[in-house]
């Protein structure tokens, strides 16, 4: 197949874009809870920002792997969306609001036990209890958080994402807000620090799902008024299980990858610690733009392959490749101008903005592999292919990039950059892997995905 197959039109760009932009807004308000609760708390002091450092990475460790299990949604009810299947998103939504509430219960004993694992991987004795109550505090938030990906996922598939973009907007009002009450102990509440701030964090999670409901709630009405039949049938159950499953390791172990080089920071001192957390806040809001780039390829890919179009299928595909090396190419160019000036908007420490701006200039040289990445899992996603870009995955960021990092951080004496630069060997390999596989798997044919079919 010539590659002109996978040039998009004019009409491929702009769906893309369209779509792109308002997801993208929302992946970045995602992340600026975090941003919010590490440049607030970094006002306190080092070990009140390694202590939310920690926190995060623990939570997003115990969560990611159900956030990707729900992402199964995004191949299921756009290619339903596309062949005008209503009762394929009506079961679609039940099942993911069943998976949600079971694993909103399923993290809440990891995330109850989070002092003694951060006993066990060292980290340092006055972050821990500081951590550990972040944490704690996370757990009333942990089932809202799992029904708004549902929410989330189903709107985005069906064009609806205006709905979204305003509860973040909203909800990331709210988390300022109760931020600066919590944290800073205004308006007569106490001074609570770092678990101020994890509470603060739970507070606009249930706004978050309960917002987006409220103003879909006539969309989403007919999905839910009725429980299907169906939605607690076990094989095909399991067949959005088996669909979800290596979209959620595929992002528990990317995650991981990230999550270990924290740990490992940790050894080197609460300010490599925290200043490696100023940096990986820094390149995750970066990382949203293509993580939205991502899931408009995923819904529009998925929508021209539930409407028998394998064609604009891959004409979608090649536009988001385009967008996100324009992007990310813009990206990179904004981190290796100006970490100092990045590094201490989010801290006062001299220590910790030492330790992030010599950080971002070597995200500023992965953001394009970064990009590529999640822009070929996506594409893949909407044709229903998972399991590859998992194997992928542990490839180049487990079998290659993590022992660079572990020989050039630890054995060549290169510390928090060192680290890094194994991070970024890791995001070359795993973009060059789903390259190739999404240019063999949409050369053949594309067929919808349904939990109805038994193959």
């Amino acid at each position: 197949m010539p590659l002109g197959a996978f040039r998009p039109t004019a009409r491929e760009l702009r769906d893309l874009t369209g779509l792109a932009l308002p997801v993208a807004v929302v992946q970045m308000g995602l992340v600026s809870q975090g941003l919010v609760d590490t440049a607030m708390v970094g006002r306190v002091d080092a070990i009140e920002l390694a202590a939310v450092t920690l926190g995060n990475l623990y939570f997003f460790g115990i969560s990611v792997f159900g956030m990707g299990l729900l992402l199964a949604l995004d191949p299921l009810v756009s290619q339903a969306f596309g062949a005008g299947d209503h009762d394929e998103i009506r079961v679609g939504i039940q099942r993911g609001l069943v998976l949600s509430l079971v694993l909103g219960l399923a993290t809440t004993v990891p995330m109850a036990l989070a002092g003694p694992v951060f006993r066990v991987l060292g980290q340092p004795a006055e972050v821990i209890p500081v951590a550990a109550g972040y944490s704690h505090a996370l757990i009333a938030g942990m089932w809202p958080f799992y029904a708004f990906v549902v929410f989330r996922q189903v709107l985005q598939a069906v064009g609806r994402v205006a709905p979204i973009v305003w509860t973040i907007v909203l909800a990331n009002l709210l988390n300022v807000f109760a931020n600066w009450v919590l944290v800073f102990g205004n308006l007569g509440a106490p001074a609570m620090g770092a678990v101020g701030s994890g509470w603060a964090t739970a507070i606009s999670r249930w706004f978050m799902c309960l917002c987006v409901l409220g103003l879909t709630l006539r969309l989403l009405a007919p999905y839910l008024r009725r429980v299907h039949r169906d939605v607690l049938r076990w094989a095909p159950l399991w067949r959005m299980m088996r669909l979800g499953a290596p979209i959620g390791m595929h992002m528990f172990l990317e995650f991981g990858a990230f999550g270990a080089i924290g740990v490992m920071m940790g050894w080197l001192g609460t300010e490599a610690m925290a200043g490696h957390q100023v940096a990986l806040n820094l390149a995750a809001f970066a990382f949203m733009i293509p993580l939205g780039i991502s899931q408009a390829a995923a819904v529009l890919v998925g929508r021209a392959v539930g409407a028998g179009r394998p064609e604009r299928a891959r004409r979608c595909a090649g536009g988001a490749v385009v967008v996100c090396c324009v992007v990310m190419t813009a990206t990179a160019g904004v981190f290796l101008g100006w970490p100092g000036q990045l590094a201490a908007a989010f801290s006062t420490q001299g220590e910790v903005v030492a330790v992030a701006a010599i950080l971002i200039p070597v995200a500023g040289m992965f953001q394009l592999f970064d990009g590529l990445q999640v822009v070929c899992a996506g594409v893949l996603r909407g044709v229903a292919d998972t399991l590859r870009p998992m194997i992928y995955n542990v490839l180049g960021f487990w079998l290659f990039g993590m022992p660079i990092s572990l020989w050039l951080g630890f054995q060549r004496g290169a510390g928090p950059v060192g680290l890094w630069w194994g991070l970024a060997a890791g995001l070359g390999a795993v973009a060059v892997l789903l390259m190739w596989r999404m240019w063999n798997r949409l050369r053949g044919p594309l067929a919808r995905y349904s939990t109805r079919v038994a193959h």
